[in-house]
């Protein structure tokens, strides 16, 4: 767990990569497709930044603004990103411009964000009030999701638009508990079909079947950071403190799950069965969430060692060199329902999607842990 280590490690992946192809965007390399906009390199952007912000290392800023401002035009438009998609996934990334917006003072950023916020306005909901995933998966909510968008809807209603909104972002979040909890094991399954229509939701609940790491990862993030954007008042302190509460529950749901080696599994609830394994995305998400929220004071200090437990796991289980490149393995490359692979949903389809090194569902987490280790 030396930092240095780490950090040699970083700016490995910054050397091989370029604007168009980053290298930690395997989703892409795979199709030999260049990177555009997307809640991956958002991801490790976001990373980035945080490590500028530990570091005060200027080429973390320096590449975090390039890559960037490579893809925003001075009218505020962005490469690759269609607001009428309403696809929420791809909000992630504007979380990166309220940040480069400060540091840099670039209009254009100000610009790209007010584009973002305006498929907010327009994003599709389900009965509930909660937003679509995706304009092609009607009426369902995923974990995933309250990631994606809802940390930049509550920064943008605290900078921008008076707190105006505040009510519909905890809304979203109590329908989540409503319907996504399992009241026995305090977990989350992975999404939601309102509508319940899909093929691989419960027809009474219309709920998925399994406890997938890493929405529960994201949507620990997605309490954790949105708590954090949070300008709480006498008018939302109620729901904020509900919204911490939620988080604490969650925390604690997931630490009965830690395996001794520091580490969770693909399929939370299901470890040592069948090809289950050890994963590197979700485990390096649960990490950054415990010790920030220690470090913000959501979580007791004891807390702190289930967090150390779980990046030292990594780094002990994944974390390698190999012909004097350093790789971080065990990353599940990408999970979800339905679409045009039939995913239903099931272990078995779980297990089914390729483990790869150094995508940055994984080193992004990874890095942002990193991050709350320095700041201890």
């Amino acid at each position: 767990m030396e930092m240095p280590i780490i950090e040699k490690y970083i700016d490995e992946l910054l050397e091989k990569s370029t604007l168009d192809a980053p290298a930690w965007n395997i989703e892409k390399a795979l199709l030999g497709l260049a990177s555009g906009w997307n809640y991956i390199d958002g991801c490790m952007i976001l990373a980035i930044l945080e490590t500028y912000k530990t570091t005060s290392n200027e080429k973390y800023l320096k590449f975090a603004d390039a890559y960037v401002n490579h893809r925003v035009n001075e009218d505020g438009s962005i490469n690759g990103y269609d607001v009428n998609e309403l696809n929420i996934d791809n909000v992630n990334a504007g979380k990166t411009l309220f940040e480069l917006y400060d540091l840099t003072g670039k209009e254009k950023y100000r610009k790209a964000i007010d584009l973002i916020y305006s498929q907010l306005k327009i994003q599709p909901r389900t009965k509930e009030g909660n937003f679509w995933h995706k304009k092609i998966y009607p009426n369902q909510v995923w974990l995933d999701g309250l990631y994606m968008g809802q940390p930049f809807y509550m920064e943008y209603e605290t900078k921008f638009n008076h707190k105006e909104h505040y009510d519909d972002i905890f809304n979203q979040f109590t329908n989540v508990v409503k319907n996504m909890r399992d009241e026995k094991t305090g977990l989350y399954y992975h999404a939601y079909d309102s509508s319940r229509e899909m093929f691989w939701c419960n027809k009474e609940t219309g709920l998925s079947e399994n406890f997938w790491l890493r929405a529960l990862g994201w949507y620990s993030m997605a309490l954790l950071d949105t708590l954090d954007k949070c300008d709480a008042d006498e008018n939302c302190q109620r729901d904020y403190d509900n919204l911490k509460q939620v988080f604490l529950e969650l925390i604690d749901a997931m630490v009965k799950y830690q395996d001794e080696s520091g580490m969770w599994y693909q399929v939370v609830d299901k470890g040592g069965i069948g090809k289950n394994y050890l994963e590197t995305s979700g485990s390096s998400i649960m990490a950054y969430s415990i010790l920030k929220g220690v470090r913000l004071g959501f979580l007791p200090e004891k807390y702190k060692e289930y967090g150390l437990k779980a990046f030292q796991g990594i780094c002990d289980k994944y974390l390698v060199t190999e012909e004097g490149n350093m790789s971080l393995g065990g990353i599940c490359l990408v999970a979800g329902l339905g679409g045009p692979n039939k995913r239903d949903g099931s272990f078995d389809y779980y297990m089914s999607e390729p483990i790869v090194k150094d995508d940055a569902k994984g080193v992004g987490p990874f890095l942002l842990a990193y991050t709350e280790l320095r700041r201890l």
